[in-house]
């Protein structure tokens, strides 16, 4: 099938087509313009620069048609298209399609957290041969508690224990031991008697 002609009396109908774009949108957001799309048979559509910020690589496009060649151009459609090079928003994923995928990386989430704790715990052996060696640390510290966990009282030697002990069975000398004089302190004066 022969393509469609471009139908001369549509083409110059583009003042008709701004003042159409006009009823919608403010003079300085329409450009230049950027040629035209023939749909069919006396149908065109005219693309004019839109110059809206925000819109970088978008157009005005407005549909022009004549029912036969004896009719005047009519105003068929005015609308914002995107072109080639313009920013736009993804292509529309059904919900379904949205759920499956958000459910398939939860899965795969939860798989790799299983891996990682697996990984740790077979790594562990390895912490487990430090905490070995940081008990028998413990066991050598230990050694040193001994004597106090026992309730002995160990100074330079002199278990006080056992000097305690003996003290007990074997009251008298500790008493004697008491009463012995210090050589070294004076002694009293002696009172002297009243006649």
């Amino acid at each position: 099938m022969p393509e469609a002609v471009a139908d001369a009396r549509l083409l110059a109908a583009a003042p008709q087509a701004r003042a159409a774009l006009l009823e919608i949108t403010p003079a300085d957001t329409i450009g230049e313009p950027l040629g035209h799309i023939t749909e069919g048979e006396h149908v065109v559509s005219l693309l004019f620069d839109c110059t809206m910020p925000g819109y970088p690589g978008w157009r005005w496009t407005v549909g022009l048609a004549r029912v036969d060649e004896d009719s005047e151009p009519s105003v068929l459609e005015v609308e914002l298209t995107p072109g080639e090079d313009a920013l736009t928003a993804p292509e529309w994923v059904p919900w379904s399609d949205r759920l499956s995928d958000y459910r398939t990386a939860q899965e795969l989430a939860a798989a790799v957290a299983a891996a990682e704790t697996l990984d740790v715990d077979y790594g562990s052996d390895d912490d487990d041969d430090d905490d070995d060696d940081d008990e028998s640390d413990d066991d050598d510290e230990s050694d040193y508690d001994d004597d106090e966990d026992r309730g002995e009282d160990v100074l330079d030697g002199i278990d006080f224990g056992e000097h305690l002990a003996a003290a007990d069975l074997h009251p008298g000398e500790a008493g004697e031991a008491e009463a012995e004089p210090d050589d070294g302190a004076p002694e009293p004066p002696a009172e002297s008697g009243r006649g």
